[in-house]
């Protein structure tokens, strides 16, 4: 079985997963990790909760918009996307730095979410997938990595079950 998701994770990993899945205990591993979803379900509270993340990591700059966005789905391999533009308004420079999540992280657990904020934010600093890039992420979250790789695992969940949450 092929796992889309764990494709870049070593083969020892896919088979732990595999494993699960076949003795249908994969439901088991993520809700005994991440027993429930976050509260954050619509835009006002996922610009204020992402708002804090930015306030205490990246004070230079101002968000115009954090939403929850139908449009991003995991085919198209985007969780959230991140813009920022420039413009001149006069005389003045403005910008506009939007973040958008998509609906799926509605309704997962709170971790999940953070690791996505985490990483759209990360590239206001660093636009690349970089080891600066990845620096940035587990300097706001240590345990960015762990909440990617589960973020992975509970995606080929939806894929092979169905939701958990």
């Amino acid at each position: 079985m092929k796992l889309k998701y764990l494709n870049n994770y070593p083969e020892n990993l896919q088979n732990q997963i595999r494993e699960l899945i076949e003795k249908d205990k994969l439901s088991n591993y993520i809700l005994n990790k991440y027993p429930t979803k976050h509260e954050h379900q619509n835009d006002k509270a996922l610009y204020a909760y992402t708002n804090a993340f930015k306030n205490s990591y990246l004070k230079k700059f101002t968000l115009s918009k954090v939403l929850y966005d139908g449009k991003i789905n995991v085919i198209k391999n985007a969780l959230g996307t991140h813009t920022f533009v420039s413009r001149v308004q006069g005389g003045k420079l403005k910008a506009k730095n939007e973040i958008r999540i998509g609906t799926i992280f509605k309704n997962m657990p709170e971790e999940f979410l953070r690791m996505i904020v985490v990483h759209e934010l990360a590239h206001f600093k660093e636009k690349e997938h970089n080891k600066a890039f990845y620096k940035f992420c587990t300097y706001i979250e240590p345990n960015y990595h762990q909440f990617e790789f589960d973020l992975r695992v509970y995606l080929t969940h939806l894929d092979e079950v169905g939701s958990l949450y």
